[in-house]
């Protein structure tokens, strides 16, 4: 890490909602604020730490946080059956606790508590329908969007493998090993087989994972959000913030046809496939990553 990165604690951010979301920051303060979205079950240390300081070296004040139900985030509460997740992912009607207009409502929220009246945001599968929603719902607020292997809402696009469901759907036994098994089992599933990750590496993260929080209800709870999200494809036209799509061609848990859709959808969206790319953020592309992000927020400094 370089010297001149300046890196904060672990801090909370009390929103008007009542929610409260746990933050950190990489970088000069007064550099151009860029907020990065985790995606399902996911805390903000999925964004690697390497990565971040690579980003305030690149010129941004980066920002990472853990979504509500996740990390050390608020806790929500309401049970979610399994018959309501069934009825969801065929696309009847289920309530969800909460949606992803909801989240993208907390991200906005953490860029309030900030001082912040808009960023660059980069967002990762569901961080990435978070990150779509910013634009839409708050246009003046996102300055250039990055959906990195997301979708568009569309249930045609997007799918998960066949291969993932079994794994998905295993209950899993009680505790931290038994949670560090399951995610090894995912994530070799999901994984890129282009940039393939030592286990050890994958049990240290999964390791720091459980122990800043796992709540399988809370992940329940933001899968239905997934589910019950509307279609956003023809509404993706509205925006204009400068846009990227990262999509790798191996991703198992959302094909790239939600990529190459949500590219199609946005007018002018640069789009960069990536072969051996599954669903996951490998060091080796952390350079390919920078330099989206950058030439991104480069363009939206060129619009009229």
């Amino acid at each position: 890490m370089s010297p001149a990165t300046t890196v904060s604690d672990e801090l909370l951010a009390p929103l008007s909602s009542g929610i409260e979301l746990c933050y950190q920051t990489f970088g000069d303060p007064d550099a151009e604020p860029l907020l990065l979205v985790m995606g399902l079950g996911g805390p903000m240390t999925w964004w690697p730490r390497e990565l971040c300081v690579r980003l305030a070296e690149a010129g941004f004040y980066v920002i990472r946080y853990d979504n509500r139900d996740t990390g050390r985030s608020t806790r929500m509460t309401g049970r979610v059956t399994t018959g309501r997740l069934a009825r969801a992912f065929v696309g009847a009607p289920a309530p969800a606790p909460y949606s992803i207009g909801d989240l993208a409502g907390d991200a906005l929220g953490l860029l309030d508590h900030l001082g912040l009246p808009a960023a660059h945001v980069a967002g990762v599968s569901m961080g990435g329908m978070i990150a779509q929603t910013m634009a839409l719902d708050a246009p003046e607020r996102v300055l250039s969007l990055v959906s990195i292997m997301s979708t568009t809402g569309r249930r045609g696009v997007g799918w998960q493998s066949p291969a993932l469901l079994p794994t998905l759907a295993a209950r899993r036994g009680p505790g931290k090993e038994a949670y560090v098994r399951r995610a090894l089992l995912v994530w070799g599933i999901i994984g890129s087989p282009g940039f393939p990750v030592d286990e050890a590496d994958l049990r240290a993260r999964a390791g720091e994972t459980w122990d800043r929080g796992v709540d399988e209800a809370g992940v329940v709870r933001q899968m239905l959000a997934v589910l019950t999200q509307s279609d956003r494809t023809r509404r993706l036209a509205e925006i204009t913030a400068p846009t990227t799509v990262l999509h790798g061609l191996a991703d198992k848990m959302v094909h790239v046809s939600g990529g190459r859709a949500t590219a199609a959808a946005i007018r002018g969206a640069e789009v960069v496939l990536v072969p051996g790319w599954g669903h996951d953020l490998p060091a080796p592309l952390f350079p390919t990553f920078v330099r989206a992000i950058r030439r991104t927020a480069d363009r939206a400094g060129r619009r009229p």
